[in-house]
């Protein structure tokens, strides 16, 4: 998951070799991704694609990949790529109001949300089996010019309602509950300072086992490994290298405009932001950390986008350090197939537009964030 872009790469990439021994691009590019259910999804300018393995023939579901010294599968154990391509036009570019700063922000990263579960809705549909017609003509194989058996989908409002669920629990669980809890011991308190650097301890404690109990979800593995596919495919491309499975698989997992990052920026900034509310009745408290939620992720999108503009200074990264090891949790090495993948998603991407040859007037309005 990767976030803001910048427009001044420079014209010779930098890479340089971490102390794991794992190579990191030192240039930005306005590119962007989000790891999907057996897929990647790429976001550019103005295009975005999703690559996903479907299921091979023979089996419900990919041959799991492995890790640690165990045989990976072999290609004929891997289904087919599917790759679907979608143009993007970004409502910053028709509103001049809509690319100031902080406004910015939650503009990009509400396009962003759309992009993600509409990539998720189509990686989703992508693992369900082609709907059989009945009786004896479900076994018969479809002459050439007849089209495919349709393929069933998930109802568009089952998605509406797990992205309404989602955002409503994500609120509930980091800026509601935290003031809730904070506020019991109000009284005790009795300073607004003491009370929003408990309730700003308690919504970064949460927002943490929240990531690790995520990382221990047997079922989530390889998401995010093609979490890891993802931004090491794009830091690739930001090095200047040839995408291949092997060059990519040369990179480090963690990215410096991760979403994982910014999360954790989030939980940051919100304490400060808090603040110079003070202590109001508890319906007030309540109020202003939900109406606070786009302030606060236009900020933090301001911030995480100056830190991936300036990565290569050594206050930068030391700033950023508990974001990238934060996304150990989030990240796993990925298989070469699962980079495969990734790298067909971006290749769908780069097929339509040339991040590193666009013009100023080509970026007017681009905020990449995934």
């Amino acid at each position: 998951m990767s976030a803001a872009a910048s427009l001044d790469a420079p014209a010779a990439p930098a890479v340089v070799r971490e102390s794991d021994g794992e190579l990191s691009a030192q240039r930005d590019a306005p590119l962007g991704g989000q790891a999907v259910i057996e897929g990647v999804m790429m976001r550019g300018v103005s295009n975005w694609a999703v690559a996903v393995r479907k299921p091979a023939p023979e089996q419900p579901s990919p041959a799991p990949s492995t890790h640690n010294g165990a045989s990976e599968p072999g290609p004929q154990a891997l289904g087919e790529i599917e790759v679907t391509t979608m143009p993007l036009d970004s409502a910053m570019r028709r509103h001049r109001v809509l690319r100031l700063p902080i406004i910015r922000g939650v503009v990009a990263l509400g396009g962003s949300m759309a992009i993600g579960f509409r990539a998720l809705e189509l990686a989703a549909n992508a693992q369900l089996p082609a709907e059989e017609g009945a009786g004896s003509e479900a076994s018969e194989q479809p002459e050439p010019d007849q089209p495919e058996p349709d393929q069933q989908e998930i109802p568009r409002a089952v998605w509406a309602g797990t992205i309404v669920l989602a955002v409503a629990l994500s609120i509930v669980l980091f800026f509601v509950i935290p003031v809730g809890l904070t506020s019991l011991i109000k009284n005790q308190l009795g300073s607004p300072v003491l009370f929003w650097l408990v309730e700003g301890v308690i919504r970064t404690t949460l927002f943490l086992a929240y990531m690790l109990a995520l990382s221990r979800v047997r079922d989530l593995r390889r998401v995010f490994e093609y979490h890891g596919a993802e931004h090491k495919t794009i830091s690739c491309f930001e090095a200047g290298l040839e995408l291949t499975p092997h060059n990519a698989q040369r990179f480090s997992r963690l990215h410096p405009r991760c979403g994982t990052s910014f999360l954790l920026i989030v939980m940051i900034v919100a304490i400060f932001v808090f603040a110079p509310i003070g202590l109001p009745a508890w319906y007030w408290l309540v109020l202003t950390r939900i109406l606070g939620v786009p302030v606060i992720a236009g900020i933090s999108f301001e911030i995480i986008k100056f830190a991936g503009r300036n990565r290569t200074r050594g206050w930068v990264r030391a700033l950023m350090w508990p974001g990238l090891k934060l996304q150990l949790l989030t990240t796993r090495e990925p298989a070469l197939d699962q980079l495969e993948v990734a790298i067909a998603a971006l290749q769908a991407v780069l097929d339509r537009e040339r991040p590193g040859e666009l013009s100023a007037a080509d970026l007017v309005g681009v905020e990449v964030v995934a």
